[in-house]
């Protein structure tokens, strides 16, 4: 099994999870606010089977760091929130980051 397939569902229900948490406003809407459970829900539960086979470091790295990366985007183009030089500089260092704890991985 290809537990980085597992990771990639993990990430894409968090990040629908927290897309959820804007929709919701506040918990003012029902349907987000359910599907923040739900989705979050999937997403811990593809996270701990991912983890059966990737590192926990590298994992929750890949996890944060790729998700955190989505939800800008996502924030950007779909709820159009402003982006200056140094979001796209710090989202770049997020990325780079999560590359650079991954090939460390494989120097070891």
């Amino acid at each position: 099994m290809n537990y980085y397939y597992l990771l990639l569902l993990a990430i894409a229900f968090e990040v629908f999870g927290t897309t959820c948490m804007k929709l919701s406003q506040g918990f003012s809407k029902l349907l987000p606010s359910i599907l923040i459970f739900v989705f979050y829900a999937l997403s811990f539960f593809f996270l701990t089977l991912a983890l059966k086979g990737i590192d926990v470091s590298i994992s929750y790295a890949i996890w944060a760091g790729l998700g955190t990366a989505f939800i800008t985007v996502i924030g950007i183009f779909w709820f159009k929130e402003p982006v200056n030089a140094l979001k796209m500089v710090s989202l770049i260092v997020v990325v780079a980051g999560v590359i650079g704890l991954n090939l460390s991985d494989r120097m070891t």
